[in-house]
């Protein structure tokens, strides 16, 4: 059947976006950037035909390199807390951000780069604030059912992130400097180099900032007094964020060599080093300059990879290595004048990953994938303010090792031009415990005529217990049981357009999904907490997305993306005890309702950006009671963005303005901690023209 395609006319609204991305640019396209008056891109997009082979069971939504990179000063947890129907729990910049999926808790995300699963071991869960979309050049989320295809154990879904060759030819350099409110300083320096075989980038990203910000504190209340010293009145005081400064350092090193004879190598190599202090609560009386509460960080990512291609079949094989060494201490003045240390936390992660995936077609019929991973976990954590006992053993932290090894077979099959047919059989093996996750997928095209598409799946999947939930002392429970959690998914998508004048796509999903098992950490009769299984959880609901693209007029385009998120998340196990209420409950910080707008006018060289998500209210407390801390408000985010582009004969300039929080929203994402009120921030990037032909470009 031949394929017919529409161009749809997609807006770069920020020169520091066509520099930065991964991608290969046509000629036609790398001229116009030297031009900001046709800062437009064109890119060719499928309406109606059938699925490429690979997309069968699929359930994904992509962020293009101009969505990673409009948001160049914040972290990955921004882009999808503005782009999708993802939860994001947030406690400000530069603090710890998680992501989870569908009214699951956030270990239930896993979250791949470059292949590799970079999930923390320990807790389970991704720290996102610790992911600069600056770094990021290809980013997906594959929702549901559709994470069997990548992994297992991702009971909502997989965030898979990766990096690309910068298709440069010959030397490149960007650098990006941002100055903001409350003493905010971001700099990006990429340094490209390339030609027929070889491509090799260096990015640096610098952020450190104050933090201190001012907020309304709805937790203390301070009272007015006549001269009698009579009450007369009330307020709550406007304070400053306190101990909330940070200073990150990433670096990523990437070569690629390409033979052209099919193969390519690739190394990446990314180093984190991280030093934050905690912010106080909005609860806490303590005087700042008798304490001091900070968190380091130090991270090496590493991949080694090879991909072979060939006409029907292609093998890949990659081997990494990530170490992290995290430090925690909290010190503080007891009263005598003398900083005592009262907590010095420290723990070492090891991770030694391996991986080989194929993949062969039959004909436009079958296409068959089989991969294998492998991760080698070693963690030792322990409080070095606790005096050990029974030689190097100490009494908070353990020294561990698991080895998990993730190994999935599938058939794809198309039987007739409209239908196609997937199955996934996937076994994980955690320590000693093995887990089978079988998944079945359906697609059927209803209708050439706007795409219309019908998708239906079920999916069995298995979360095993983090090395905290097993090992940590005191509190580990080692018999803990798996969560299982099983899921049935259905929906319809469409697309729709007119050749280079409009395009309109959408989809919404009905998901139900039960997990049994739940793991929750109570507190014990000996005075602290440990896991035990206990919940059994009913999460369903409906996700929907929308996407339109207008040409309102030569050189002036309209993209406008939208989602939103029905998910309840209730508990459906047995009460606890005769007073526990929790029972029929949505379960404490997910939001039932959620949703998210973007918009994008391009015009030339100008360009203009508007974000916007909302957030139902949160319940703070499995009993859902509604009291001055049981609930968190629900909030709406604007962000405001204006860009303008200059081509010079020795480079190419953009400056950018952004407001955050446009209409100073006071809200709170976190039960007390507080979060800034409108804020700014401005961008100059530069990239240098080299050659005497990028010099009389025009």
């Amino acid at each position: 059947m031949r394929k017919t395609t529409v161009r749809i006319v997609a807006a770069l609204l920020f020169p520091a976006a066509l520099h930065a991305q991964g991608g290969a640019q046509p000629p036609q396209e790398a001229a116009a950037e030297a031009r900001p008056e046709r800062n437009i891109a064109i890119r060719e997009v499928p309406i109606w035909g059938r699925r490429p082979m690979k997309e069968i069971g699929v359930e994904r939504t992509t962020f293009d390199s101009v969505t990673l990179k409009e948001n160049i000063a914040l972290s990955i947890a921004d882009v999808l807390t503005f782009n999708s129907p993802l939860f994001v729990k947030q406690y400000g910049r530069a603090t710890l951000s998680t992501v989870s999926f569908r009214g699951t808790g956030p270990s239930h995300t896993q979250v791949t780069w470059n292949g590799m699963r970079i999930n923390n071991p320990m807790l389970g869960m991704t720290d996102f604030s610790m992911i600069p979309s600056y770094f990021i050049d290809d980013a997906s989320l594959l929702h549901g059912t559709s994470s069997v295809n990548e992994a297992g154990g991702a009971l909502g879904g997989v965030v898979k992130l990766s990096t690309a060759p910068a298709a440069a030819d010959g030397f490149g350099l960007q650098y990006i400097q941002g100055i903001g409110m409350y003493r905010t300083f971001d700099e990006f320096l990429r340094l490209t180099w390339g030609d027929e075989h070889w491509q090799v980038s260096t990015r640096a990203v610098y952020q450190s900032s104050r933090n201190d910000y001012k907020y309304r504190n709805r937790d203390k209340k301070e009272n007015i007094y006549d001269e009698e010293m009579n009450i007369v009145g009330s307020y709550y005081p406007v304070e400053r964020n306190k101990s909330g400064a940070f200073d990150d350092v990433h670096v990523l090193q990437e070569i690629y060599y390409n033979t052209g004879r099919g193969d390519r190598f690739g190394l990446n190599a990314w180093y984190i080093n991280s030093n934050r202090e905690l912010p106080l609560l909005t609860t806490d009386y303590a005087d700042d300059t008798r304490f001091e509460n900070r968190q380091r960080e130090h991270t090496l990512r590493s991949v080694l990879s090879w991909d072979r291609l060939r006409r029907d079949w292609k093998v890949g094989a990659k081997a990494g290595y990530i170490h992290t060494w995290m430090a925690y201490d909290y010190r503080r003045d007891p009263g005598n004048g003398i900083m005592t240390s009262m907590t010095r936390s420290r723990s070492r992660i090891d991770t030694f990953y391996g991986q080989a995936a194929g993949e062969y077609a039959v004909g436009d019929e079958w296409l068959f994938t089989a991969d294998i991973a492998l991760h080698q976990h070693f963690v030792r954590s322990a409080d070095k303010n606790i005096v050990l006992q029974q030689g190097d053993k100490a009494i908070v932290g353990y020294d561990q090792g698991r080895v998990e090894i993730d190994a999935a077979v599938s058939a794809k099959w198309r039987p007739a031009e409209r239908l196609g047919l997937s199955a996934v059989l996937r076994e994980q093996l955690y320590g000693t415990k093995w887990a089978t996750v079988p998944a079945l997928f359906a697609d059927y095209l209803l209708s050439k005529r706007g795409n219309v598409v019908a998708k239906a799946s079920v999916s069995r999947n298995f979360r095993f217990p983090t090395l905290n939930d097993l090992y940590f002392l005191p509190g580990g429970n080692p018999d803990l049981k798996n969560e299982t959690g099983v899921q049935y998914e259905a929906g319809l998508s469409f697309a729709v357009g007119r050749d280079a004048i409009y395009t309109l796509s959408g989809s919404a999903s009905w998901y139900d999904q039960r997990i049994d098992d739940w793991i929750l950490w109570l507190p014990t009769t000996k005075g602290f907490f440990s896991p035990v299984n206990i919940k059994e959880v009913h999460a369903y609901g409906v996700e929907v997305r929308a996407d339109l693209s207008v040409m309102l007029a030569r050189g002036l385009k309209l993209d406008l993306d939208g989602t939103f998120s029905w998910s309840p998340s209730i508990n459906v196990g047995e009460p606890m005890s005769p007073a526990d209420q929790s029972v029929g409950k949505q379960l404490p910080y997910e939001p039932e309702f959620s949703g998210t707008a973007t918009g994008r006018l391009a015009w030339r060289s100008w360009g203009l950006l508007w974000q916007f998500c909302y957030y139902s209210e949160r319940y703070t407390m499995s009993s859902n009671d509604i009291t001055l801390t049981g609930r968190l408000t629900p909030y709406v985010m604007n962000n405001l963005s204006l860009e303008k582009g200059f081509a010079f004969r020795r480079a190419d300039l953009s400056l950018k303005a952004t407001i955050n929080n446009l209409f100073n929203e006071e809200y709170l994402s976190v039960l007390s901690r507080p979060m800034p009120r409108m804020n700014c921030e401005f961008f100059i990037n530069v990239k240098p023209k080299w050659g005497k032909k990028n010099r009389t470009e025009k």
